[in-house]
Formats: structure tokens, C-alpha cells, sequence
């Protein structure tokens, strides 16, 4: 997929939040950035203006769901 480098302030709550999400995903910041984006951004139906909204939303659902999987079992 193709990226664009682009700047968001973010307050510093969700910065740390985002940095420690994505380095338990195992993933960049950026990249962790951009799939809760995605994901947030179907879920309120962005989706139905482009692409297949219900494919995008059953595949972050799968994500959301090994995610919280990998999160319980780090317990």
C-alpha cells in the first residue's frame, strides 16, 4: 500500500498509547497509526464512500479480535 508522510498533532496521552499499542503489535508506530485510523474510519462508515465497507469491517473485526487474543494471553 502505498504511504504519504503526512503531520497530526496528537495529545500525549494517545501518542504514548499508540507507541505501546504498536510496539506490542510489533509494528511501527506509523503503521499501528494508520490501521486504528483505517479501522476507526470504517467503523463510522467512511467505508460506504469507497472500497467494500463490509469486507474492510469483518477484516479489522478479525484484527480486533487477535489482537485482544494476543493481549490475554500476555497476562
Amino acid at each position: 500500500m502505498a504511504t504519504r508522510k503526512v503531520t497530526y498533532s496528537l495529545d500525549e496521552a494517545a501518542v504514548e498509547l499508540a507507541e505501546a499499542s504498536a510496539r506490542r503489535a510489533g509494528l511501527s508506530t506509523s503503521a499501528w497509526l494508520s490501521r486504528a485510523a483505517r479501522r476507526e474510519a470504517v467503523r463510522q462508515g467512511a467505508g460506504t464512500v469507497w472500497g467494500d465497507a463490509a469486507g474492510e469491517a469483518a477484516a479489522d473485526d478479525a484484527d480486533l479480535a487477535a489482537a485482544e487474543d494476543e493481549v490475554r494471553a500476555s497476562r
